[in-house]
């Protein structure tokens, strides 16, 4: 007998378990469908910051003008895996365009609508949950190591106050008032004092998991199809039927997006992050050095260094060059650091405009996407839930979601 339930959720990454707390709150019968355990992946690795601030898309015209050396250098905080360039090719010929100056300025204001009052919406879904001792409201920094990168910052922070947001700009003085541990810099910092950070992102999105009234059904599913009366699912030997079907599997959603209608540019950035045990971490909030491209995250009980953008598929193996990398890069800052207590990999999922894919299928609404979030999944996670309650309830999105439709790509 096939199961049935009113709406499946593909995917119990944090915006698939958001948008599930959000639906059994408005009264819908909900299940959850996950291969791995709810609230794992990049859903628990990433930098944990509620990141308000990060309006600018990965593809920038300085990119772009860097794009060469910065994809091939084994040492860039943007690469590729060599052996994945050739499927990369359509993905980068239109990330590329989307990095020109007109795309990558309406792409930044999409962004920056989407980001809006996602400190507020994270609040009050931590309430709701019980997790609110996990979220610490100090703010993050930019370091420039050098007085050049922090003038030429200048023209960076005026034009995310232009899209409205909170920064300061701070001198090394001031920076080493607001992190001691830091060894000094001659430029400054970007300070954001709105920027709220995640003791333990883990914590938080297990909690979220317990909280949602809904099973988690540990399945792959690899088939969707419209029947009669809905929706179909299957993977192995597993079978369901839905009324209505939200796509948030993340970087896995390509194929069964595919199967619903549409064809999603859709690729994978292999996250890293580094992990060292310690009482008192060496921050006291999330602090990027940004010539290296990671963030310091001070973590309950531990540093996480995470970041870094590597390009290369869902099947190869983790590459120890990058793990090298954070751990060279946060001794440099702490020569003292021992070995790590701990590393991981993870898959963002990543579109060539750094915008999501929300909203109905091309072949109805009976499917909803809701995936490609890249860096700030973590941080959209409360705003893609309210969206995708609105799309399935008929009403008027409460943000525009032009930008974000599944059908702007044109394939």
């Amino acid at each position: 007998m096939v199961m049935q339930t009113e709406i499946a959720i593909i995917g119990a990454g944090v915006v698939g378990l958001a948008i599930a707390e959000r639906l059994v709150s408005e009264g819908h019968e909900v299940v959850l469908i996950d291969p791995n355990p709810a609230g794992s992946g990049a859903s628990y690795g990433n930098a944990g910051t509620i990141a308000d601030y990060a309006v600018l898309p990965v593809g920038t015209p300085d990119v772009l003008r860097n794009l060469p050396s910065l994809l091939f250098d084994r040492n860039s905080p943007l690469s590729i895996r060599r052996a994945a360039l050739p499927s990369l090719a359509p993905w980068l010929i239109r990330f590329a365009f989307q990095s020109l100056p007109g795309p990558a300025r309406r792409n930044a204001a999409a962004i920056a609508d989407l980001l809006a009052d996602a400190a507020g919406l994270w609040a009050g879904l931590a309430d709701r949950i019980g997790g609110q001792d996990i979220l610490q409201k100090r703010g993050c920094l930019y370091a420039y190591e050098t007085r050049r990168a922090f003038q030429s910052a200048k023209a960076d922070m005026a034009f995310r106050r232009s899209l409205g947001i909170s920064v300061d700009l701070i001198g090394p003085n001031d920076l080493r008032q607001l992190e001691p541990g830091l060894p000094e810099v001659e430029g400054g910092a970007a300070f954001f004092p709105n920027a709220v950070f995640m003791s333990d992102p883990g914590e938080m999105v297990g909690r979220l998991a317990r909280a949602v009234a809904a099973p988690v059904l540990p399945h792959r599913i690899t088939q969707l199809r419209r029947v009669a009366g809905g929706v179909e699912l299957a993977g192995g030997d597993f079978q369901l039927k839905a009324r209505k079907v939200v796509l948030a599997a993340g970087a896995h959603a390509r194929d069964l997006a595919r199967q619903a209608g549409d064809r999603i540019p859709l690729d994978t950035e292999r996250g890293y992050h580094v992990e060292w045990d310690m009482d008192v971490p060496r921050l006291t909030r999330p602090t990027c050095p940004t010539t290296r491209g990671f963030y310091l995250c001070p973590m309950s009980g531990r540093l996480r260094v995470a970041g870094t953008v590597e390009l290369g598929g869902l099947t190869a193996p983790p590459s120890p060059h990058r793990v090298a990398r954070l751990v060279e890069g946060a001794r440099a800052l702490f020569p003292d650091l021992p070995e790590p207590s701990r590393d991981w990999m993870g898959f963002r999922p990543s579109l060539p405009d750094s915008l999501p894919v929300i909203g109905p299928s091309r072949g109805g609404a009976d499917v909803i996407h809701a995936f490609g979030h890249g860096h700030i999944g973590l941080t959209l996670a409360p705003i893609t839930a309210m969206l995708v309650a609105d799309v399935l309830a008929g009403r008027t999105p409460c943000r525009d979601i032009a930008a974000v439709r599944p059908q702007r790509f044109g394939l």
